[in-house]
C-alpha cells in the first residue's frame, strides 16, 4: 500500500500541487469487484482545499487515472455502518449516497479518521459521523500497516503548526546573526541546541526557587476549597427554600387551569344556549299570525307569509350534536311541529273555499257572454290567488300531501268552470258559423254534442269525405247542358257537404275566416295565462322532479291525443315527471274539453263548406307556429298541433274529394262540351287558395294539392276529350288547356310553372291540329290535281315537262280552275265559319283565334298552288280566279258578318 500511495503522490497528486494524506482500496458495494482508491488530499497552495478523489487504475494496468473528484465541504454524512462491530461497508452522502466496500476494516477505520481530522482542521460546516467509533474519532490510528499507510503524514497534520509573523522575525534574526547558519545547517542546529539546553537549567533552577511561592499557593487553594464548601451549604438550604416555593407555585397553576377550564366552558355554554335562542325562537307576533292571521287581506298574508317563513328556518335549522337530547330543543320542536299542522290545515280550508267558491261563482256570470263571441276573464281570481304563491310554496315544501290536495281540487272545480265557459263559447261560435237560417240550425243540431257522441262517431268530427259527403252521389249524374249553365254547373262541383256552394259567396268565407280566428284568438291567451297561473301560483319552475299533483287515487284517462294517463296515487319518491309534465298534465285535465270543441267546430265549418279547410289550415298553422315559438312543449302547441293533423287531414279529403269528382264528370252525347267544370272548379279553387295562402306557413301544402289537381284536370279532360261525339277532341283539349294556361299565367303560381308551359304546348297543338282537320282541303279537286302533279315530279318527271302529260296539261289545269270561282269559295268558307262557330263555346272566345288560324292555313295553300304553277307550267299566264287579297276581304267579312 505504501508503495502504491508513493506512486500515486508522484504520477497524480504532485503535478496537480497536492498532498495525498489518506488513501482506501475500495470497491462499489453490491456490484462485481472493480477495485479503486479512494484518496483524501489537500492542495499545497493557500487557501487550502481538501477533496476527495476517485482514482482508478487504467485498463493497460500500466498507469493510475483520476476518474472523480468531490470537494470535502459537499460532503454531509459518512456513516460506517457499525460502530461495534467490524465492517468494511461504508457509505458517502454527497449530492448522492455513494456506497462502498473496503478492502479492510483498518484501511476504512484509517480513512475515516483521516477524514475527520481534515474536517475538524479546515472545515467550518462539520461533517456528520455515523456509526463511527468516538474513540476513532478522539485518537490516532494504532500502529501497523494503517500506521505506515497514513500515520507519518496524520502524525505531521497534527504536530505541524504555521509560525507566526514574529517567530518568522525572530528565525530570520537568529540567523543574521549566525554566518553559518545557511552554509553549515548542523553547526547551526548544535549550536540551538546548546543554547535550548542552557536556557532548560535556567528554568529548572527558576522553578526550585519559587517553592515557596508554589506553598503559599497551595494553602490558598485549600482556603478557598473551604469557602467553597461553606458557599455549597448555603446553596443546598436556599435550594431546599425554592423547592417548597415550587410546590406552592404548582397549587396556584393548577387551580389557574381549573379556574380556566371553567371560564371556556362557560363560554361555550353561554354560546350553545345563544345559538338555541337565536335561531329556535319564534316571536309571539309570528305564532299569533300562524294560528289567528287572516288569510283573506293582504296584511294578514302578508304577515302570515313572514310567519311561516320564520318557522321554516327555525324548523330547518342544522342542530349541533347533542341539542336533540335537550328536553328543551324537543318541547320547541313539537311546538313548530304543532304550528306547522295548524297553519297547514287552515291555509288549506281556506284556499279550498276560494277554488269551490270559484268554480261555482263564475257560472253566474257567463250570461253577459253568450252574445258575444268571446271568453270570461280570469285575471282577477289570478291576481287575488298570487299572492298566496309564496304560502303554497311553503305548504309544497313542508306538507306534501296538503300541496298535492290543493292542486287536485283546483284542478278540479276549474275545469268544470272552464268546461262550462269553453262549452257555451263554442255554442255562440257555432251558431254564428252555421247562420240564424232554420236550415242553418238544423245542419248545426244533427253535429254530435256531447263527449259520448264524439266518441261514438269519430268519423262525423274528423273531415268532410266521410258521411257528410254523402249527397255529392249526386254529381256523378252530372251533365253539361249548354254555356249558359256551365258556371253554376262547375260551382256545384265546389259542394263537398250538405249546402249548396252556391249559396256561399267570399263575404261568407269571410265571416267564416274571422269567427274561426276570433275562436283560435280567444283561446290563446285564456291558456296562455291559465298556464302562466299554475306555473307561478304551484311554484312549478324551481325545482326539475316532483309528483304530479293530479294523481288520483284510481287512474283516470284525459280525453284528447296530448294528454297522458295519470298514475294512481303513490308515494312522491318513486315519480320521475318533469314540472313542465305536470304543468301539462294540469292544463289538459283544466282544458280537456278545448280539443273536443274545435275538432266539432271544424266538423261544422268542413260540412258548410268544405273549402273551409283552406282558411283553418292556414288559421291553425299560424296559431300552432306562434305556440311553438314560446313553447314547444306547452299544452297550447300540443293541442292546436293535435287540431291541426285534423284540419290539415280535412284539406286533404277536399282536395281528394275535387279530384273524384273530376273523375266522375259525363258528358252528355248530344251537348257542346266547352269548358269544362272541372276546369273552371279548378280556376275558382286556385283563385281562392291564393288569397288565403298569401304569406302563410303552410304554402308547401298548397303547392303539393296545386299538383294533384293540376294532373287530375289535365288527366280527365282528355279522357273527357276522348269520350266527347258532338265536340271533337281537338275542340276540347284547345279550349280547355287555354283556358287552365289563361288561369297559371294570371295567377303566376310558381310550383306550377311546368304544368303552365305544358298546358300551352297542348293548347297550340290542338289548335293546329284542330285547324288543318276542319280546314282540310276547301280546293279538293284543285287539290287532287297539284298532288297528281307533285307524284308525277317524284317519279322522275321534270317539272317544266308536267304540262306535256295528258292528264296534267295547262287545259285540265285551266278547266280545274275555272270550277272555283271566288262566290263558291266564299260560300264554302262561309259553311266552315258556321261548322266552327258550332264547335267552339262562347266563353272563351277563341273563334277568332280558330278562324285567324284557318286563313293563314288557306293562304299558305294558295301560295303552295301558285308556287306550283309557276314552276311546273312557265309562261302558261294561268292564275287562279281570286287573289290573296281576295281571300283576305272573304275571311274578314264572314268574321264580321258573323
Amino acid at each position: 500500500m505504501t508503495a502504491i500511495k508513493h506512486a500515486l503522490q508522484r504520477d497524480i497528486f504532485t503535478p496537480n500541487d497536492e498532498r495525498l494524506l489518506g488513501i482506501v482500496n475500495v470497491c462499489k458495494a453490491g456490484k462485481k469487484k472493480k477495485n479503486c482508491f479512494l484518496c483524501a488530499t489537500v492542495t499545497t497552495e493557500r487557501p487550502v482545499q481538501v477533496k476527495v478523489v476517485k482514482v482508478k487504475k487504467s485498463d493497460k494496468g500500466d498507469f493510475y487515472k483520476r476518474q472523480q473528484t468531490w470537494e470535502l465541504r459537499d460532503l454531509t454524512v459518512v456513516d460506517a455502518k457499525d460502530a461495534s462491530k467490524e465492517n468494511p461497508e461504508f457509505d458517502l452522502h454527497f449530492e448522492k449516497v455513494y456506497r462502498w466496500l473496503a478492502s479492510s476494516t483498518a484501511e476504512k477505520n484509517s480513512f475515516i479518521s483521516c477524514i475527520w481530522k481534515l474536517n475538524q482542521r479546515y472545515l467550518r460546516k462539520k461533517v456528520e459521523f455515523v456509526n463511527v467509533s468516538s474513540q476513532l474519532l478522539e485518537e490516532s490510528v494504532p500502529s501497523g500497516e494503517s500506521q505506515s499507510v497514513a500515520g507519518g503524514d496524520e502524525d505531521a497534520l497534527d504536530d505541524y503548526q504555521e509560525l507566526s509573523t514574529r517567530e518568522e522575525q525572530d528565525i530570520e534574526g537568529m540567523m543574521e546573526m549566525c554566518e553559518y547558519a545557511i552554509s553549515n545547517a548542523e553547526a547551526f542546529a548544535e549550536k540551538l541546541f546548546q543554547e535550548l539546553q542552557v536556557l532548560d537549567g535556567a528554568n529548572i533552577q527558576s522553578i526550585m526557587a519559587s517553592e515557596k511561592q508554589v506553598n503559599i499557593l497551595m494553602q490558598l487553594l485549600d482556603e478557598a476549597l473551604g469557602e467553597v464548601d461553606t458557599i455549597e451549604g448555603k446553596l443546598s438550604s436556599y435550594e431546599e427554600m425554592l423547592q417548597s416555593v415550587k410546590e406552592q407555585m404548582d397549587q396556584i397553576s393548577q387551580s389557574n387551569r381549573l379556574i380556566q377550564i371553567s371560564n371556556t366552558n362557560n363560554g361555550k355554554l353561554l354560546d350553545e344556549i345563544q345559538f338555541l335562542v337565536n335561531y329556535m325562537d319564534l316571536s309571539k307576533g309570528h305564532i299569533r299570525a300562524l294560528q289567528e292571521g287572516d288569510l283573506t287581506s293582504s296584511k294578514g298574508i302578508e304577515a302570515c307569509i313572514n310567519a311561516s317563513e320564520a318557522l321554516l328556518q327555525c324548523m330547518n335549522v342544522a342542530l349541533r350534536p347533542g341539542h336533540e337530547k335537550l328536553l328543551s330543543v324537543k318541547q320547541q320542536q313539537q311546538m313548530f311541529t304543532d304550528l306547522r299542522d295548524t297553519f297547514a290545515r287552515r291555509l288549506t280550508n281556506h284556499l279550498n273555499n276560494v277554488f269551490v267558491h270559484q268554480g261555482h261563482d263564475q257560472s253566474s256570470t257567463l250570461s253577459q257572454h253568450t252574445a258575444e263571441l268571446t271568453l270570461p276573464k280570469h285575471s282577477p281570481l289570478h291576481r287575488d290567488l298570487l299572492r298566496y304563491a309564496k304560502l303554497m310554496e311553503w305548504l309544497k315544501n313542508t306538507h306534501r300531501e296538503k300541496y298535492e290536495g290543493l292542486s287536485r281540487t283546483y284542478v278540479d272545480y276549474m275545469s268544470r268552470l272552464y268546461e262550462r265557459e269553453i262549452k257555451d263559447f263554442f255554442e255562440v261560435a257555432k251558431i254564428k258559423m252555421a247562420g240564424t237560417s232554420k236550415e242553418a240550425k238544423n245542419k248545426f243540431a244533427t253535429l254530435p254534442r256531447k263527449e259520448s257522441a264524439l266518441k261514438q262517431e269519430p268519423e262525423s268530427l274528423h273531415g268532410s269525405s266521410g258521411k257528410l259527403t254523402g249527397s255529392t252521389s249526386s254529381l256523378n249524374k252530372l251533365t253539361v247542358q249548354g254555356s249558359n249553365s256551365r258556371r253554376s254547373q262547375s260551382s256545384s262541383l265546389l259542394d263537398m257537404g250538405n249546402m249548396s256552394a252556391s249559396d256561399l259567396d267570399v263575404a261568407d268565407r269571410t265571416k267564416f275566416d274571422k269567427i274561426f280566428e276570433q275562436v283560435l284568438s280567444e283561446l290563446e291567451p285564456l291558456c296562455l295565462a291559465e298556464q302562466d297561473f299554475i306555473s307561478k301560483f304551484f311554484k312549478l319552475q324551481q325545482h326539475q322532479a316532483v309528483m304530479p299533483p293530479l294523481a288520483q287515487p284510481e287512474s283516470e284517462e284525459f280525453d284528447g291525443s296530448a294528454a297522458s294517463r295519470i298514475p294512481p296515487q303513490t308515494d312522491h319518491r318513486h315519480s320521475s315527471s318533469s314540472e313542465k309534465d305536470m304543468v301539462r298534465l294540469m292544463m289538459n285535465k283544466i282544458f280537456q274539453s278545448i280539443e273536443t270543441e274545435l275538432n266539432t267546430l271544424i266538423a261544422l265549418g268542413d260540412k258548410i263548406d268544405s273549402f273551409h279547410s283552406l282558411y283553418m289550415l292556414v288559421k291553425m298553422s299560424h296559431h300552432v307556429w306562434t305556440a311553438e315559438n314560446v313553447d314547444p312543449a306547452s299544452f297550447l302547441s300540443t293541442t292546436l298541433g293535435n287540431v291541426l293533423v285534423t284540419v290539415k287531414r280535412n284539406f286533404d279529403k277536399c282536395i281528394l274529394g275535387q279530384i273524384r269528382q273530376m273523375e266522375e264528370v259525363k258528358i252528355p252525347k248530344k251537348s257542346k262540351v266547352g269548358i269544362l267544370p272541372f276546369v273552371t272548379a279548378f280556376e275558382e279553387f286556385a283563385e281562392l287558395a291564393e288569397t288565403i295562402f298569401r304569406n302563410a306557413e303552410r304554402r308547401g301544402d298548397l303547392d303539393k294539392a296545386y299538383v294533384k289537381l293540376i294532373k287530375a284536370v289535365f288527366v280527365n279532360v282528355e279522357k273527357v276529350a276522348n269520350e266527347s261525339q258532338k265536340t271533337p277532341r281537338d275542340v276540347v283539349m284547345m279550349e280547355n288547356f287555354h283556358h287552365i294556361f289563361s288561369t297559371l299565367s294570371r295567377l303566376k303560381i310558381s310550383c306550377l310553372d311546368a304544368e303552365k308551359r305544358e298546358a300551352k304546348h297542348k293548347y297550340t297543338d290542338h289548335l293546329q291540329s284542330y285547324v288543318i282537320y276542319s280546314l282540310g282541303q276547301p280546293l279538293e279537286k284543285l287539290n287532287h290535281f297539284f298532288e297528281g302533279v307533285e307524284a308525277r315530279v317524284a317519279q322522275g318527271v321534270r317539272e317544266e315537262e308536267v304540262s306535256y302529260q295528258l292528264a296534267f296539261n295547262k287545259q285540265e289545269l285551266r278547266k280545274v280552275i275555272k270550277e272555283y270561282p271566288g262566290k263558291e269559295v266564299k260560300k264554302g268558307l262561309d259553311n266552315l265559319y258556321k261548322k266552327v262557330d258550332k264547335h267552339l263555346c262562347e266563353e272563351e272566345s277563341l273563334l277568332q283565334v280558330v278562324w285567324h288560324s284557318m286563313q293563314d292555313e288557306f293562304i299558305r295553300q294558295y301560295k303552295h298552288f301558285e308556287d306550283l304553277i309557276g314552276r311546273c307550267y312557265p309562261g302558261s299566264g294561268i292564275t287562279m280566279e281570286f287573289t290573296i287579297q281576295d281571300v283576305l276581304e272573304y275571311f274578314s267579312s264572314i268574321a264580321q258578318s258573323h
